[in-house]
């Protein structure tokens, strides 16, 4: 059984900004993918804007950009977001572990399936790596199928 349990506080602003992918699950959307970023700012209808941006094959691949929208739907569950690359259709973006000082996330959703590590910088030492790989272990994630993103030199 995988543990969901979100975080209890997000402040949403000083979530917003930039984060690169450490890892994640494989999945078809972003097969291939390496130097993986989410940029999250704020619209003017109070939604979150998603960029999220990577490059095919290699750091000097074609990009690949997708553009989409995110949104609190509880308020008082400000860790479940919903977020939409697809005209209406919404998935499931669960904030697992937060950083106090919000410098890297694991992120999740209401599937087995997916499980991404976010960080503010593109380079992690090893401690900090096998920290989340701990976490997610200790959750019930099966961190063999866990892929390392290959990222832009900091």
């Amino acid at each position: 059984m995988i543990d969901k349990t979100v975080v209890k506080e997000l402040n949403i602003d000083k979530y917003l900004g930039s984060w690169y992918e450490i890892a994640r699950f494989d999945h078809s959307f972003e097969r291939g993918l390496v130097g993986v970023t989410a940029n999250y700012s704020l619209r003017n209808d109070g939604k979150i804007k998603v960029i999220n941006r990577g490059f095919k094959n290699t750091l000097d691949g074609t990009i690949s950009e997708a553009i989409g929208k995110a949104k609190i739907p509880n308020q008082k569950e400000p860790s479940m977001l919903k977020v939409s690359f697809f005209w209406f259709f919404y998935a499931d973006y669960f904030v697992l572990e937060l950083d106090n000082n919000y410098q890297w996330a694991i992120i999740g959703s209401s599937s087995d399936k997916y499980l991404w590590f976010l960080a503010r910088t593109p380079q992690i030492d090893d401690k900090l790596y096998n920290k989340f790989i701990e976490i997610v272990k200790s959750r019930g994630y099966d961190v063999t199928k866990l892929i390392k993103v290959e990222q832009v030199k900091s």
